[in-house]
């Protein structure tokens, strides 16, 4: 197939669930949805993520021919981005210096894409989204599951420090999207992760994420275990940077 920069239509439903945190022991404390709600959430939440089948994107390497068109992109091993006008790059390092993750940014908008190991023969998403959705409970947080572009999707939103020391709520849309053996990882921030219904300030993070490319190889890596990019030639190197809230318990992906 020729690859090549395709449009993408926003996606996103007004039908939307919000995850409250789970029964405790004590009847004043619980807060959550029967059993039978949350079943019939994740039941819908199954049917988004089959409408999504990554005919458009994100792609594997095997499924593109990255020779057919003149289009110069940025080569980080295990994933091959096509870059938008005036983006804003950054890799996201650990103290041994291996990129785990790239933030991108425009005008208004970032997002975070991290890559990650998953079975060879069974769906990972909704095992990784049940963390996700685990992980993000806590005290004045909300999340919300909802129909996105790339499938079902998760909002966040959450109270954080700015450097001011005032709190603010930091607010999140997070796409995952399952190829061969992998899991790629979107956390969208900014105005379009605050205006999902605004194709407008949503389409070149949209865009962006569709355009991916995914070189996973052949070496084995655990469900879970993040694939590292490699640092191109030549291109200054990284400061450590830490933007995620940390590991979910159970897989080892970033919260998103």
């Amino acid at each position: 197939m020729i690859f090549g920069r395709r449009k993408r239509r926003e996606q996103q439903s007004t039908e939307e669930v919000e995850v409250t945190p789970e029964a405790s022991d004590d009847p004043e404390e619980t807060d959550a949805p029967a059993p039978s709600a949350l079943e019939k959430a994740e039941t819908q939440w199954l049917e988004w993520d089959a409408e999504f089948q990554r005919e458009e994107g994100p792609f594997d390497i095997e499924e593109v021919d990255l020779e057919a068109d003149d289009v110069k992109r940025l080569d980080l091993g295990s994933l091959v981005v096509t870059p938008f006008k005036n983006m804003n790059l950054q890799l996201s390092v650990n103290k041994q210096q291996v990129p785990q993750a790239i933030i991108v940014r425009d005008k208004d908008s970032a997002i975070e894409v991290a890559l990650f190991g998953a079975p060879a023969k069974s769906a990972y998403i909704p095992e990784v989204r049940r963390d996700i959705i685990a992980a993000s409970q806590g005290k004045n947080s909300r999340t919300t599951v909802r129909r996105g572009p790339f499938g079902t999707e998760i909002a966040r939103a959450f109270p954080v420090q700015t450097k001011e020391g005032a709190v603010g709520m930091q607010v999140t849309r997070t796409w995952l999207a399952e190829g061969p053996s992998w899991v790629l990882r979107g956390v969208v921030f900014g105005k379009a992760a605050l205006e999902p219904q605004n194709e407008d300030v949503t389409i070149t993070v949209t865009e962006f994420f569709a355009n991916l490319v995914v070189r996973r190889g052949t070496s084995p890596v655990a469900p879970g275990a993040v694939i590292p990019f490699t640092i191109p030639e030549g291109a200054p190197k990284p400061e450590e940077q830490q933007v995620d809230p940390g590991p979910v318990e159970g897989n080892g992906l970033p919260r998103g």
